[in-house]
């Protein structure tokens, strides 16, 4: 799989005590990379660093983004072959809360970590990940694609945007110019469902906690629709777009952002997600509609034509089985006698890469 580019070599996640970031470094582990994380300690508990930090890191690195001085030490301790840039604040209701926080991680902590690279010399590549929630969200019908305009309501959108722009100046000022560093290129998936998430305010944790204590889900936006996805559709991109990159010119195509989203068929309201939730875990939800709500957008889709037609990345698993999956990981995780999450984990990852071989996807089967 991805040309079996990662086996052997020194990867750095940043943000690897998150989601999305604990995912990336176990499937990086499974592709026989030394993976190493830096990042903050995991906010919450449970979190599905505990599941994996035995099994995947070569190192872990607690550091803040917003600290440029230990940033520039990971960098200079690790001096990694490729860096995956995942480390932020994530949610769009925290930022109402913490905006200037929110910035200082997002766009200063972006910066530092191009800059330690930089500083460095580091010959990698570096994918910085962003968000479906980068662009200026018009609220029309049509999915965004990489080159319309970046901006944001809340201060989150906002900094994603920004991040966005910070990595496209520092490409452009410093990578592209210097043959001694690689590219910086940027990512964006759409709203990412999967086992382990258990942050605040987002719907299939909150659908978690509602369940396991018996209680109705509380559905502050039913008729929002977003591009869901399972976590391993867009790590499938960002690990197939760092393997594509290896030793292509800095002004290739593929060294520029992508978008990874699902399906056309996955585009749904809030209330679908949440009622094929309870086809697996029964119980119900109320309406927790309220215009005194924080703004939250109302629609937003993502077009993966780039990706589909530069890398031949397509999605895997429906819109029923990202969710069947998600719902199969948690309820293992906290019903079963005897729950084996990092076994379950594995084992999704296996799933999801024999499907995509299957589909005959080029990454699978490279």
């Amino acid at each position: 799989m991805f040309l079996n580019y990662y086996s052997g070599r020194r990867v750095l996640v940043t943000g690897h005590t998150g989601f999305k970031g604990g995912w990336l470094s176990l499937w990086l582990k499974q592709l026989g990379a030394e993976v190493w994380g830096f990042s903050l300690p995991a906010p919450l508990q449970p979190n599905l660093h505990e599941v994996i930090s035995p099994h995947a890191f070569a190192g872990e690195i607690e550091g803040d983004l917003r600290d440029l001085p230990a940033v520039q030490a990971a960098l200079q301790k690790v001096r990694p072959d490729i860096v995956f840039h995942l480390a932020a604040q994530p949610l769009v209701r925290r930022s109402y809360a913490e905006p200037l926080p929110t910035l200082a991680t997002n766009v200063l902590g972006t910066a530092h970590v191009l800059e330690a690279v930089r500083v460095a010399g580091l010959p990698g590549n570096v994918i910085v990940i962003t968000s479906d929630k980068c662009y200026e969200n018009r609220e029309w019908e049509h999915a965004y694609r990489e080159n319309d305009a970046l901006g944001g309501h809340d201060i989150y959108s906002m900094s994603k945007g920004a991040s966005e722009l910070v990595a496209q100046a520092w490409q452009r000022s410093f990578f592209r110019p210097n043959a001694a560093l690689g590219a910086v290129v940027t990512a964006r998936a759409g709203n990412v469902i999967g086992g382990g998430d258990y942050s605040e305010d987002r719907i299939v944790p909150d659908c978690l906690r509602a369940l396991m204590a018996g209680q109705p889900i509380l559905v502050r936006n039913p008729v929002a629709i977003r591009p869901w996805q399972h976590v391993l559709e867009c790590l499938s991109g960002y690990l197939w777009l760092g393997a594509r990159l290896h030793g292509v010119p800095k002004d290739s195509p593929l060294a520029s952002a992508f978008n990874f989203g699902p399906g056309p068929a996955a585009r749904q309201p809030v209330r679908e997600l949440v009622e094929e939730i309870l086809k697996h875990w029964p119980g119900r939800w109320v309406d927790g509609s309220d215009p005194r709500n924080l703004h939250e957008a109302r629609l937003l889709s993502l077009a993966i034509d780039k990706a589909a037609a530069l890398l031949d990345w397509h999605p895997v698993w429906d819109f029923p089985t990202a969710i069947q999956q998600t719902i199969s990981w948690y309820y293992q995780r906290h019903t079963s006698a005897t729950p084996d999450p990092l076994g379950l984990s594995l084992a999704q990852i296996t799933g999801y890469t024999q499907a995509a071989a299957a589909k005959r996807l080029a990454w699978a089967t490279a």
